[in-house]
């Protein structure tokens, strides 16, 4: 039995538009996939990341975010046990202890939203875990943003922080991921060692 070989030149080309269209196609893929990572999560290099490593810290972020989700998944399990458990018996001090528990455990909370020519700070802390206003503004305005408005309110047993900032030079913009692990670090004497 005879194998043809083909040597149509039309296929050739063919086969390498295919490919050379799979390389695009893969490469846009990849982008969006790094373009999902926070900024806090990625390791800081002034050099570019290659596309290997960018496919690693995505990997590695939805492992953490994995963990993460079983974690939640537990305290929600262990809250539902709580709840049902409050509403059969009538021992509301000690109710009151496992609620305290599972209120302070997750807490002080820090998000910070990147959007573009602004940046905006939440960070939620109970009343036991108070931290000063001034703090958390000094270091944004160090790291190079303007503060537009500072707030914070308290409901029930939480203290709400909210600070809304601009950058003060667009060229040059602020380092959101320098900002978080400097906000992290100034919270983090009065956090449990669990990080989210």
């Amino acid at each position: 039995m005879k194998k043809t070989i083909n040597t149509d030149p039309s296929t050739k080309v063919d086969r390498k538009t295919i490919e050379r269209n799979r390389r695009i196609h893969m490469k846009a893929l990849c982008f969006k996939l790094a373009s999902l990572i926070p900024p806090h999560y990625l390791k800081h290099t002034k050099e570019m990341i290659s596309q290997q490593d960018q496919l690693d810290m995505a990997a590695s972020y939805i492992r953490n975010l994995r963990d993460k989700l079983e974690k939640l998944k537990g305290k929600k399990e262990e809250a539902m046990r709580w709840k049902e458990t409050k509403s059969n018996n009538g021992h509301n001090e000690m109710l009151r202890a496992d609620q305290n528990v599972l209120v302070g455990s997750n807490l002080p909370l820090l998000e910070l939203r990147d959007l573009g020519s602004s940046i905006e700070v939440m960070l939620i802390s109970g009343l036991n875990k108070t931290f000063m206003l001034y703090e958390l503004i000094t270091v944004v305005e160090e790291e190079g943003a303007e503060v537009v408005s500072a707030s914070f309110s308290t409901v029930g047993d939480k203290i709400f922080h909210t600070i809304h900032a601009q950058v003060k030079i667009s060229r040059v913009g602020v380092e959101t991921s320098r900002v978080y692990q400097r906000l992290y670090d100034l919270i983090t004497p009065f956090q449990s060692l669990e990080y989210f």
